[in-house]
């Protein structure tokens, strides 16, 4: 099965399982919020490695991306009481971390226009989601 045609729920926490052994994990992670709209830290013990692989997954979908890119994508709506609600962009340092942990790793590598994978993120991704 191609990566495309997988399910995502499925690929993405099969990949976060592989991530927990490669990628290390923050100790300030379990602490910040997801960006401004969130109101607590996330709850998730793997929320880091869940994030890691959401990402490498719209990388492998959509090609190039940058932080700002990625945090309009992961960004939600705040509740702001009486007033309209207002859509806020996700925290960029833990995007950039990933990015950064995933480049140290080989996954993912800088071009102009953002980050990409690399042959070997690819592929990673290919073999998880023949396996499913």
């Amino acid at each position: 099965m191609h990566v495309v045609e997988t399910r995502a729920d499925l690929l993405i926490r099969k990949l976060a399982e592989r991530l927990k052994g490669e990628l290390p994990k923050p100790e300030w992670v379990d602490y910040v919020k997801a960006g401004v709209y969130a109101e607590r830290p996330p709850e998730s013990e793997d929320f880091w490695w869940i994030r890691a692989a959401a990402i490498m997954r719209k990388l492998y979908l959509n090609g190039s991306i940058g932080v700002s890119r990625m945090r309009r994508l992961y960004g939600k709506r705040k509740k702001r009481g009486v007033k309209p609600e207002h859509r806020y962009p996700a925290g960029g340092k833990i995007i950039r971390n990933i990015f950064q942990g995933l480049e140290r790793l080989g996954y993912v590598k800088r071009t102009e226009r953002g980050r990409e994978l690399t042959g070997k993120g690819r592929a990673l991704l290919d073999e998880l989601a023949k396996g499913l």
